[in-house]
């Protein structure tokens, strides 16, 4: 039974689809509390005082706590360190104590009967804020000491990644093309924004936690230490969720709060965040400035690359450190040959909501940079930007390819089939050239039509994962693994990969989730991760229960355990069918005294742990055409396509699934979605009037073509990440068809697009031919 590469139906969706999800906001529990958090009004300010005493008397109330009463708690730390940065100064404490350093920085919570009587209550509470002065621009605000940081520099720290003699490339290159471009601010946006739920079982001494996603091991281990309570005393329980993209699932002040709360009144806590909250208060990301320089030679091969940027990291650093920064420098290159690169991040505190990572971290980014600078760098060439990639790429011969470079202690192993290649087929496959001529000729008619493209490289699978697969004595099969359910389909693939395994039915095998009473470690659901590497665990653990049920079976049926074959659901002797034992008849004589042995576990029960070496490097190609409408700016896409190496495809469906939802994703930061402050650090964008998500209207027929023509050579799946492929050259092909409609000699500056930007490039490349 082949379920590797079939496209089964989603497993999760007969649930979902009959209104039977479970989602953190429909579990209730007997005599809850709801909690609601009050935070700062303004952006900068010294906290003279908070009052609560209003709020405490209020009808309802059951518990206010600020600051104080967290004394000794300890900060939220960052899941993965950085060599050379202390993060220590910069890290956000559950309630602000202190100074506040953004609007939406929580100060104090509530908790009572009902939520309304909570928001009632929190309204109450009283806040003495003595405000000053906000810095709100990365770039200019790198210098600054703010009051708030007590001597602590805004300026977090730096990421460099380098190689080769970048400077001596320079002095010396015939051609050297520069350009400054900037990202704007915007978030993932879940449809379901964040929640949890907490309960605390005094008699058992054990908490009980709802709604953690995409990181619940890491948010276990952080629990505990705030708290003081052991691991094993803390349950987290799997839930569905509306949506991650990074930025959900992460450890925020309320996964302390609700807990807190919790243990402290004795009774279920449960806090829903509204859309303004999350707009406001969840990790917002992507906002960079770039200054990029690229050299040629006389036959317009890159010789490298110089890039700076400043990073807008908002008001406190979150649990993902300095990955967008790393990711940002470390991949600059892209698929290109690159004899020497320098890039450096800076990473800088402002007076605005934290940020986080954000589907295609730091790729969004650089791929916009890098590939609308290729296209710049084509025109002043006079090199057609087709063939300037092509020139460029690396190809067959090349690959697999070491950068000089480690990436999160890995080396930076290239490791696709071709990149020339794939960009010369997907071109071939959407018919590109087309494209170019329909818009050259919708351009003598007077229309505003451009193409552009973009090629990219991804990243997928650096750490480990770990699971555990069991079958019962009916032959029941249960996968536990440690990814989470975000939407992605992971429930159906992890059930594909152990169906194939033991030749059953994809829809025989149950999963669970990052139930921690059921696995006791997992890495989560991030960085296009969960099927490279939890999938690889999977196998592992269903290879482990294999060999045991070989071993087991060949001693019922006397024989060798190497003549046994995997067939429909047991075991066969190669050759003779008819002798064959079923894997519930094999586990249940794992459990008589002939099979039984000390030092290994009862039952037919595998354990698998996979950690990666490095990470696989997918890739891909963005083609779009576009049309600006002279007279309001507003850009309208005609034409989109996405071509992507996968290696492997488990469920080629969802593969295409996610490059869709991802590009989409893409067209909403780059056309769309941007978060404004005004002077006072007050942002501007606090409900979904304000923060436009693209509508169905907005979006032309996006094509996807996936290729399985470069298995990856790390994993035995042979599989590469998909979860962020569609989103990460958006902002550079769309930029480089608007820039090409204009016919600007210059760049388009800055993402998104919005209309008024767009004007502004329309009638400064009108005034004197220059775009801004």
């Amino acid at each position: 039974m082949n379920a590797i590469g079939t496209s089964v139906p989603r497993l999760e969706d007969d649930r979902l689809l009959r209104g039977q999800g479970r989602f953190h906001d429909e579990t209730v529990r007997p005599g809850q509390l709801w909690l609601r958090v009050v935070r700062s009004p303004v952006a900068h300010a010294r906290i003279r005082a908070v009052d609560t005493a209003a709020a405490a008397a209020h009808p309802g109330v059951v518990d206010v706590i600020t600051g104080a009463d967290l004394a000794g708690t300890g900060r939220i730390p960052v899941r993965q360190p950085a060599p050379g940065i202390d993060f220590t100064p910069y890290l956000q404490s559950p309630l602000a104590t202190g100074y506040v350093r953004y609007v939406g920085d929580p100060v104090a919570a509530v908790v009572a009967e009902d939520p309304y009587l909570a928001e009632d209550a929190a309204e109450l509470v009283a806040l003495d804020l003595e405000e000053l002065p906000v810095s709100l621009d990365a770039r200019a605000g790198a210098a600054l000491r703010p009051e708030s940081w007590q001597g602590a520099s805004a300026l977090v720290g730096t990421v460099d990644f380098a190689y080769g003699d970048v400077d001596a490339v320079f002095e010396t290159a015939p051609h050297v093309i520069a350009a400054d471009l900037r990202v704007g601010r915007h978030s993932g946006t879940p449809l379901e924004p964040r929640g949890l739920v907490a309960e605390w079982d005094a008699r058992a001494r054990r908490m009980t936690v709802w709604g953690a996603t995409k990181v619940p091991y890491f948010n276990r281990r952080v629990m505990a230490q705030l708290l003081g309570l052991p691991e094993h005393r803390i349950h987290m329980l799997e839930t569905d969720a509306g949506g991650s993209f990074g930025i959900r699932g992460e450890f925020y002040p309320e996964d302390l709060l609700v807990p807190f709360l919790a243990l402290r009144t004795g009774r279920p806590v449960k806090w829903t965040e509204d859309r303004t909250e999350h707009l406001i208060a969840a990790n917002h990301a992507r906002e960079q400035d770039h200054r990029i320089e690229l050299a040629f030679d006389e036959e317009h091969r890159l010789l490298g690359l110089r890039g700076e940027a400043w990073m807008d990291t908002g008001g406190y650093i979150r649990t993902h450190g300095a990955v967008v920064a790393a990711l940002t420098s470390a991949m600059m290159s892209g698929p290109y040959r690159m004899p020497a690169c320098r890039s450096r991040v800076h990473i800088v505190t402002t007076n605005k909501t934290p940020v986080g990572t954000y589907r295609a971290p730091g790729r969004f980014q650089h791929n916009f940079v890098r590939e609308h600078a290729m296209d710049l760098a084509a025109d002043r060439l006079g090199v057609d930007p087709v063939e300037l990639r092509r020139i460029n790429l690396l190809d067959g011969a090349e690959l697999p390819h070491l950068r000089p470079l480690h990436v999160f202690g890995a080396p930076m192993l290239l490791d696709g089939k071709d990149h020339l290649e794939h960009f010369d087929k997907s071109r071939e496959l959407f018919g590109y050239e087309a494209w170019r001529e329909e818009a050259r000729r919708a351009r003598e008619q007077g229309r505003l039509v451009g193409t552009g493209c973009a090629v990219i490289l991804e990243k997928a699978g650096l750490g480990y994962d770990s699971a555990v697969v069991d079958v019962g004595v009916t032959g029941a099969i249960r996968v536990a693994m440690g990814g989470a359910n975000v939407g992605q389909g992971v429930e159906t693939v992890m059930a594909q990969i152990a169906a194939e395994e033991f030749d059953v039915p994809t829809e025989s095998v149950a999963v669970v989730l990052s139930d921690t009473d059921v696995l006791a470690d997992g890495s989560g659901t991030f960085a296009s991760r969960t099927t490279v590497v939890g999938g690889t665990a999977v196998k592992l653990a269903a290879e482990q229960v294999l060999a045991k049920a070989r071993r087991v079976a060949a001693a019922l049926l006397d024989t060798d355990p190497e003549r046994l074959v995997v067939r429909d659901g047991g075991l066969a002797v190669d050759g003779a069918p008819e002798r064959r034992l079923g894997f519930g008849q094999i586990a249940a004589a794992c459990f008589t005294p002939q099979f039984v042995r000390t030092g290994e576990e009862p039952g037919l029960l595998g354990r698998g742990t996979y950690a990666a070496d490095g990470m696989t490097y997918p890739y891909g190609a963005h083609y779009a055409q576009a049309e600006v409408d002279p007279d309001t700016g507003a850009v309208r896409l005609l034409r989109y396509a996405v071509s992507y190496e996968i290696g492997r495809a488990v469920n080629p469906a969802l593969v295409h699934a996610q490059l869709i939802g991802g590009t989409v994703q893409g067209i909403g930061g780059t056309l769309f979605e941007e978060f404004r402050y005004d002077e006072r650090g007050v942002p501007l964008c606090t409900t979904l009037g304000d923060y436009l998500w693209p509508r169905t209207s907005d979006l032309p027929e996006i094509r996807i073509e996936v290729f399985e023509d470069s298995p990856a050579p790390g994993n035995p799946l042979g599989v590469r990440g998909a979860g962020e492929g569609g989103t990460a050259g958006v902002g550079a092909a769309v930029a480089n068809a608007v820039r090409d409609a204009l016919r600007l000699p210059g760049t388009v500056g800055a993402l998104p697009l919005l209309p008024d930007r767009v004007m502004a490039l329309i009638n400064t490349a009108d005034k004197d031919g220059e775009a801004i």
